[in-house]
């Protein structure tokens, strides 16, 4: 596996449009060039393995997901407590193209192994959305999920390369993104 060129290490609130920030950068650059990896796959894949779950129905946004997400942050937690990088890890496996989006960044500890085994490679970008937008988007808070650690950990202490609006303008968010995307490709320059 060659060492990717650019890690784009995307982070937000439910209902933000991280999922769809990293669809837009992809189809941008192409998928030859771009591969979206969620942290939360392997989380999930794991997690329905233990405790006899559908995993597919565990990766999309349903009610039937919606009433395991807290056991599923608490496991996730337990994980992460024996090996800060576990999920990492599992993520990156088999990733071949020089630009990794990471669709779902959500801890310290995951920006930090990021940062450990990629260094300047990586990009922090902070997907953000009104709350109003997010209402919009069918999110409603609920506690123990939206003022967890996995909602809020990168909500302080992480000093974000780029943040990106994402509130339903087109044109504004296309914006961001080509401005975001020009630092991208000059990483995709030959060096020397």
């Amino acid at each position: 596996m060659a060492a990717p060129r650019a890690v784009l290490l995307l982070s937000g609130k439910r209902k933000s449009g991280k999922d769809f920030v990293a669809a837009e950068i992809q189809s941008r650059l192409g998928p030859d060039v771009c591969t979206v990896l969620r942290l939360s796959g392997p989380l999930k894949e794991q997690y329905a393995q233990e405790h006899g779950l559908d995993f597919q129905r565990l990766l999309d946004a349903s009610a039937y997901k919606e009433q395991y997400r807290q056991d599923m942050i608490r496991w996730g937690e337990e994980k992460r407590r024996a090996d800060p990088g576990f999920f990492c890890r599992t993520a990156v496996q088999g990733a071949a193209q020089p630009v990794w989006v990471v669709s779902d960044t959500r801890r310290l500890s995951d920006v930090e192994w990021f940062w450990g085994a990629y260094g300047d490679a990586v990009l922090t970008v902070r997907v953000t959305a009104t709350e109003e937008t997010r209402r919009r988007r069918s999110w409603v808070f609920v506690a123990g999920v939206d003022d967890a650690e996995s909602e809020c950990g990168l909500d302080q202490g992480v000093p974000f390369d780029w943040v990106i609006a994402n509130d339903g303008d087109g044109a504004a968010l296309g914006a961001q993104l080509e401005a975001l995307l020009q630092d991208v490709r000059s990483r995709l320059q030959p060096r020397g």
